[in-house]
C-alpha cells in the first residue's frame, strides 16, 4: 500500500514538471510557478509534550488547475513540499517527509501587504524516533493550517504558517499510535 502510494506520488510530481511551457507561451493572466523555502518549527502535543523539531522546507506551487486539467476557483493552488530536519529535544533524531497540499487564498479579506490561506494535504513521513505505540517509522502525515503572505519591501514576498500535523500509519500495522503536532513556517518565496 505504502509502495503505491510513494510510485503514485513521484508520478505526480514528475507529469506535473514536464508540463512545463516557455515563456514565450505564457499569456498574461496566466498564473506562475512559484517556489519557496521555510523554516519550521514543530513541537508535539500528543501523546508525549516534551519533544520539539527544526526542519528545513522546499516547495513548488502551481495554479490548481493547471496539475489536474478541471475547473477549480481562481485563489486553489497545488502544493509539493519537501521537509528534512531533526528533533531537537528530547534527543536528536531525524525526520524527512514529502507532501501534496492544496493551498486557497482568502482574497475577500487580502490587503495590498497581506493574503491569507488555508492550506491541508497529506504525505509520507520517516522518523527516526517512535512513541509507545506507534508501531512504524515510515508513516503518513494529514495536515492543515492557516498562514498569510506579506510584504516586507521591494523583491518576492514573505509568508508565515501554522499547521496542525498528524503522524500515524493508518492501521497498516497492529500498533498505529498518532503522534500530533503544531507547526510553524517562516518563509519566503523566490
Amino acid at each position: 500500500m505504502i509502495r503505491i502510494f510513494l510510485i503514485l506520488l513521484t508520478f505526480v510530481i514528475v507529469s506535473t514538471s514536464l508540463n512545463a511551457v516557455p515563456a514565450e507561451d505564457i499569456s498574461s493572466d496566466e498564473i506562475p510557478t512559484r517556489y519557496g523555502m521555510a523554516a519550521v518549527f514543530g513541537k508535539t502535543f500528543d501523546p508525549v509534550s516534551d519533544m520539539n523539531y527544526l526542519q528545513l522546507a522546499g516547495f513548488v506551487m502551481w495554479d490548481y488547475d493547471k496539475v489536474w486539467h478541471h475547473r477549480a476557483p481562481e485563489p486553489l493552488r497545488f502544493k509539493v513540499e519537501g521537509l528534512v530536519g531533526s528533533t531537537i529535544s528530547p534527543d536528536r533524531r531525524a525526520i524527512v517527509s514529502i507532501g501534496i497540499l492544496a493551498l486557497y487564498y482568502l482574497d475577500f479579506i487580502s490587503t495590498p501587504q497581506l493574503r491569507p490561506y488555508t492550506e491541508g494535504g497529506i504525505g509520507v513521513v520517516y522518523t527516526d524516533f517512535q512513541v509507545e505505540g506507534q508501531g512504524a517509522r515510515f508513516n503518513f502525515n494529514p495536515q492543515m493550517g492557516i498562514g498569510t503572505e506579506f510584504k516586507a519591501g521591494s523583491g518576492p514576498p514573505y509568508f508565515g504558517a501554522v499547521r496542525l500535523s498528524h503522524i500515524s500509519n493508518a492501521g497498516l500495522y497492529e500498533d498505529n499510535r498518532g503522534v500530533n503536532s503544531v507547526i510553524v513556517l517562516i518563509g519566503r518565496f523566490f
